[in-house]
């Protein structure tokens, strides 16, 4: 019986696009293509960034009392700093963009 029940439902059901409801693959915009192309820049900065704060802090946490490296792992906290900082203002510069192409 629970056969019968599952069959019937997949039976009844039409995929979306048969509806009507085939969704856009083209943006509507140029400030949404704009937008876009920003939430995938601030995701890719801010995991690379995240990255580099952790593969700066092991190294600042293996490199005992070895001046060199305990300078090198200070490089690359900056570094994660500044990316955090570009990820944090990538609404201003596309702002800046958006003005300059006139979108």
């Amino acid at each position: 019986m629970l056969v019968g029940a599952v069959v019937v439902v997949f039976l009844d059901a039409t995929p979306a696009h048969a509806a009507g409801e085939l969704m856009s693959a083209a943006p509507a915009s140029l400030n949404a293509v704009i937008n876009n192309i920003r939430n995938w820049l601030v995701g890719l900065l801010v995991a690379l960034a995240t990255l580099l704060l952790t593969v700066g802090g092991i190294r600042y946490l293996l490199a005992g009392s070895d001046a060199a490296e305990v300078s090198k792992a200070k490089d690359t906290l900056k570094y994660a700093a500044l990316g955090y900082g570009v990820a944090a203002l990538a609404p201003l510069l596309t702002s800046i963009l958006k003005q300059i192409v006139g979108a």
